[in-house]
């Protein structure tokens, strides 16, 4: 898949306060997804309300903000940033539940934000008993 070179910047959201033992894998793909995407000349914001993680290391983001994970707090993070895309799926359940509701509230299409590495319909899908039935039964299972 070739570079795309209209994304410049990468709002990156945490998964937040964990329980020792678990979800340590949203703190190690983050931070991977941190280190891969500023090697590629990209500039990275991360979000995430727990400082006590790898991501939240000032090295490994461009603007890091400890704060918490809500519709709210994440579109004034939106405003003042204007990034280029958000990166929802390094941050587990409490990042997609956050993109949704940017989505739905109409933030992303306001500030031109690309949500990438899953499209908000494929995470209500996903999330969806419902549709997440029926898309299993269109292909058979």
């Amino acid at each position: 898949m070739p570079k795309r070179t209209d994304i410049k910047s990468i709002l990156i959201i945490g998964a937040g306060p964990i329980i020792i033992g678990q979800a340590c894998e949203f703190d190690y793909s983050g931070a991977q997804a941190c280190k891969a995407l500023r090697e590629e000349g990209i500039r990275v914001i991360l979000v995430n309300s727990n400082p006590a993680t790898i991501m939240t290391d000032p090295s490994m983001a461009d603007a890091t903000y400890i704060e918490p994970i809500t519709v709210d707090t994440v579109a004034n993070i939106i405003e003042k940033e204007r990034p280029d895309a958000i990166l929802p799926t390094m941050g587990g359940q409490t990042a997609l539940n956050c993109a949704l509701g940017l989505e739905e509230a109409g933030i992303l299409e306001k500030f031109n934000v690309e949500m990438i590495g899953a499209k908000a319909d494929v995470i209500d899908k996903a999330e969806d008993r419902n549709r997440f039935d029926q898309a299993m039964k269109k292909i058979g299972l």
